[in-house]
């Protein structure tokens, strides 16, 4: 009997090689045998985000099972890896070419035969064509010995008008004279604390600190405020929480700038800064399911958005490869959905590891993290992503599909029959329930539902599906849908699936779920699918527009509310550069900060299209992010930058001083470029 080598005696090493002389692609993976046993009688486990597509050409072995970016590998029958010898499985199918180093394999294990596994190290992937280093870490913005302003502030104020020099304060003692008001400065220290615990900004005056007078004052909007300084004192005047807190803000900023660069910045002596926001939504996007940030990561990433006068944070909190929130009702959610493992109902995908890795958010972490937010200006907005992008949900509640359907459907991402069944009445039962339960976890009353990504041929193999479409739309578009079975939705857009049978039967299941939000006092959100058919209520709705700006403003122009959050730029998971060395996607193009600064979120806009216009937003779609020295070079400063748009009036920025100050901002992580 074959004993098996170690584990650290195996090691998974894998290449790309991009088209080139007229030879096609490969994605080539090694396994080397570098101990004195043999091996037999294994497969080969790796995940993505790069996904193999089963159908295609594979040499060395055979595609057993795949999932998403999930690939089992099968060596010819009775296959021995020898010690010291080395098995070579080469790929030309994939679903898209590598173009980044964290395309490859991110994780990767051995099945045995008796059930148990091996894990393996995995080196990043390598390019035939590429010897960089590879990109960690946020990219290093250096202050200049001479920048072009006195104060550091992001994002940049409406007014400013301040001068000479006096002594840095030791810190500040803010004193409030209304609950508004303590009520920011509790926030800021928790808000400091979270980010700069060491440098004491808020202190007492028994060890130094300036009082900072919290006046109330009529006439400021609500996220307004006006700072003064002079010898003696510093005041913030505001009518609001959030108002005051921005004050503090950006007097801590201002603070942090001198202290850490005393021969470039200043603290004033005298003047004042008077300031409000262009934009009233000023968001960013966390995906939590195909990477899971527990309540720490998530509070501290809130601190990061409030010291960048951020106030929305949509929290995507379930999506094909996990449910990530507790509902009392259907606890399968969680113990099923939330986890992922070899054996498991969903397998490692995107980096995870054989043994059962994953999490969810209990209520109580729910409401202090809601809490947590408020305190910072922020407020939350969760999303539960339907009728697609549910595979994790099925696989807890089989009931979301139709029993009698056959045939299959795959979705861009390459997972099988993922879309919760719009013909069923237990569909509505079982999500009413869940969005109930949700609506008091989230006071703000605003839930996104997704509604993106259908593939062309969901449902088309479900008898009860068939019949709903037949009572909307007619025998023929019924007939017609039902020949899409085995449709393979491959492209990353959504004309896909717009005005085809699937989109009907989804816009009449948006319909009935935004009309029960309603009921319930709530607004719906949605992307930009979700005004598939025209039939969600506008004045209770809005979108998120992830494809262009021309998109978004023919929305607006349909009368739709926008926020603006196009791919190509204001997708964070997208590389900084189209080079092989830089972490990330690259689907949607790439944007390094300097980009992403200078973009115009509403060129080409009409006066009548901007009335529509609530703000605009980043997304981090957490694909690439199981390094999460990805995560703050992918986001950091490109956060601030997005910032600083949705602030500072278009007139009034400058890529020259921000890259100036970006320098000085925090990052999540603290890791930067080595």
């Amino acid at each position: 009997m074959m004993s098996t080598p170690r584990p650290n005696a195996l090691r998974l090493e894998t290449l790309w090689n991009p088209p080139a002389d007229g030879k096609e692609f490969s994605y080539v993976l090694r396994l080397k045998n570098l101990g004195s046993e043999p091996l037999s009688n294994f497969s080969l486990c790796v995940s993505g985000p790069g996904r193999v597509d089963p159908a295609g050409r594979v040499e060395g072995a055979t595609v057993s099972k795949r999932l998403s970016n999930f690939t089992e590998f099968q060596p010819p029958a009775g296959f021995v890896l020898g010690a010291g010898e080395t098995w070579t499985v080469s790929v030309y199918a994939l679903s898209w070419q590598f173009r980044h180093w964290t395309d490859g394999a991110t994780s990767a294990y051995l099945a045995l035969a008796d059930g148990s596994t091996i894990v393996l190290g995995v080196e990043p992937t390598r390019s035939s064509v590429s010897n960089a280093a590879l990109k960690r870490g946020a990219e290093i913005y250096p202050v200049p010995a001479n920048a072009p302003v006195q104060i550091s502030v992001i994002p940049w104020p409406n007014h400013v008008a301040v001068a000479a020099r006096r002594p840095l304060p030791a810190g500040f003692a803010p004193r409030a004279q209304s609950t508004e008001g303590e009520a920011a400065a509790k926030g800021f220290a928790t808000l400091v604390d979270h980010l700069f615990a060491v440098e004491s900004i808020v202190r007492s005056e028994a060890e130094g600190a300036v009082p900072v007078i919290l006046q109330d004052a009529a006439g400021f909007g609500p996220e307004a405020y006006r700072l003064s300084f002079d010898e003696e004192t510093l005041t913030v005047e505001a009518s609001s929480r959030t108002g005051f807190l921005y004050g503090l803000v950006t007097l801590g900023q201002i603070w942090r700038g001198a202290r850490l660069h005393p021969g470039v910045f200043q603290f004033p002596a005298s003047g004042e800064i008077v300031d409000e926001p262009s934009m009233g939504w000023r968001g960013l996007h966390l995906d939590v399911a195909r990477q899971f940030y527990g309540a720490a990561e998530v509070k501290k990433l809130l601190a990061v958005l409030a010291w960048n006068k951020l106030n929305r944070f949509h929290w995507h909190l379930s999506d094909d490869e996990a449910w990530r929130v507790e509902i009392d009702a259907y606890p399968a959610l969680t113990e099923i959905g939330a986890w992922r493992g070899h054996g498991l109902a969903v397998p490692p995908l995107l980096g995870s590891s054989p043994a059962r890795t994953g999490g969810y958010y209990t209520k109580s972490v729910i409401r202090e993290i809601v809490a947590h937010a408020k305190s910072f200006g922020i407020e939350i907005v969760p999303e539960i992503d339907m009728p697609g992008h549910c595979y994790a949900m099925q696989q807890a509640i089989p009931e979301l599909r139709d029993p009698a359907e056959k045939g299959s459907y795959y979705s861009v991402q390459g997972f099988p029959d993922n879309c919760i069944n719009p013909a069923r009445e237990q569909t509505y039962e079982i999500v009413e329930t869940i969005l109930t339960e949700l609506i008091e976890l989230f006071p703000f009353k605003t839930i996104h539902l997704g509604a993106d990504e259908v593939p062309l041929g969901a449902w088309s193999g479900s008898p009860a599906a068939l019949a709903r479409l037949r009572d909307v739309a007619g025998d023929g578009v019924a007939d017609a849908h039902a020949k899409r079975l085995n449709v393979v939705t491959n492209t990353h857009g959504a004309d896909d699936i717009h005005g085809s049978g699937a989109a009907i039967l989804q816009a009449a299941f948006l319909e009935r779920v935004q009309r029960f939000l309603a009921s319930k006092g709530c607004i719906t959100g949605g992307w930009e699918e979700a005004a598939h058919g025209d039939v969600i209520d506008k004045e209770k709705s809005y979108l998120c527009s992830w494809r262009n700006v021309e998109v978004s403003a023919e929305l607006a122009e349909r009368g739709y509310q926008m926020v603006v959050c196009p791919g190509q730029v204001y997708y964070l998971d997208m590389a900084l550069r189209p080079d092989w060395d830089e972490p990330g996607a690259s689907w949607a193009g790439n944007s390094d900060a300097e980009k992403l600064y200078k973009f115009d979120p509403l060129s080409g806009w009409t006066a009548a299209q901007k009335q529509k216009l609530l703000g605009i937003q980043a997304c981090i779609w957490s694909e690439p992010m199981t390094d999460r020295a990805v995560f703050d070079r992918l986001v950091f400063p490109r956060i601030s930058g997005l910032a600083e748009t949705g602030w500072t009036k278009p007139a009034a920025k400058s890529w020259e001083r921000f890259k100036a100050l970006a320098g000085l901002m925090p990052l999540l992580y603290g890791l930067q470029e080595s």
